[in-house]
């Protein structure tokens, strides 16, 4: 699994991620659990990889392949 994701890209995950689970503490128990959502951006960011961004063919990661 190659990195595809950049450090600019990282930030906004984890901010986006965090705001999206903070939703299970501010809104009402079932739709509070949409807030799970905000676990994808968190763990894409983790591990610097996206599927998406793959079937996309985006990369914004700054680390060259070297062949």
């Amino acid at each position: 699994m190659e990195k595809n994701v950049g450090v600019l890209d990282k930030s906004i995950r984890i901010v986006v991620g965090l705001a999206l689970l903070s939703l299970l503490f501010f809104l009402e128990k079932p739709a509070g659990y949409f807030g799970l959502i905000g676990l994808v951006p968190l763990l894409t960011s983790f591990f610097g990889y996206c599927p998406l961004y793959k079937i996309v063919g985006l990369n914004t990661c700054p680390i060259k392949k070297t062949n």
